[in-house]
């Protein structure tokens, strides 16, 4: 799996996926100042990287969950992708809204429901873990046994682990922050100096001013 982190890192970069600019700090809808920007739904658009996505899933999945029954995405990012995942493991989708239809049949699962049945919850990026462990609960609530979650990628914070622990949430991810650096470095993408400040971000995010430095 350590080979598929690297390669999955590489992809996120290549796509421009994950963008990092230590310098000249990205906003965040909640506020947050921070040198990294992710947004993988922009590897949907390149079928070799989409597809190699799919297949680490589809891997991971094998070997960490061979009884599961069912792939759920959460949207709206992990709609397509999770998709992808179910129909190489010919296995049933659902997806998650973020809150339920205001009209119709008022859905916040969308698909066939079918109590008791195990299932992987596929997300494109897990952050602060909010919106995912919120679609957890409502996959649960419906009547699923939640084997675990995988995502592309992850941060990493604290925090963030803390939450799925609590939840008794296993989670798991195909790349994260550390090999992403790595790679970032190696492909002179970032500089060595900006390192620190990158890892200073993710210590303390919601404080985190951003940080500039001479060329």
């Amino acid at each position: 799996m350590m080979n598929n982190s690297r390669r999955i890192a590489e992809l996120l970069l290549q796509s421009k996926a994950i963008k990092l600019e230590p310098a000249t700090p990205f906003i965040w809808a909640s506020g947050w100042k921070s040198p990294i920007y992710c947004d993988n739904r922009k590897t949907l658009s390149y079928p070799v990287i989409r597809s190699e996505i799919r297949d680490a899933f589809v891997e991971l999945i094998r070997q960490k969950y061979p009884d599961a029954g069912c792939i759920a995405g959460v949207a709206t990012g992990a709609i397509a992708q999770g998709a992808l995942v179910a129909e190489a493991l010919n296995l049933p989708f659902v997806y998650v809204r973020s809150s339920a239809k205001k009209h119709g049949l008022e859905n916040l699962i969308e698909g066939v429901v079918s109590n008791g049945q195990k299932a992987v919850v596929i997300e494109d990026l897990v952050s602060t873990g909010g919106s995912s462990l919120k679609a957890v609960a409502a996959l649960r609530e419906a009547g699923f046994t939640i084997l675990g979650m995988a995502a592309i990628f992850s941060y990493g914070f604290a925090e963030t682990h803390t939450r799925f622990e609590e939840e008794n949430v296993p989670l798991d991810t195909l790349s994260n922050y550390h090999t992403l650096l790595e790679t970032a470095l190696e492909q002179k993408q970032i500089k060595k100096e900006d390192l620190n400040i990158l890892q200073q971000w993710r210590e303390d995010p919601a404080n985190w001013k951003g940080v500039t430095h001479e060329n």
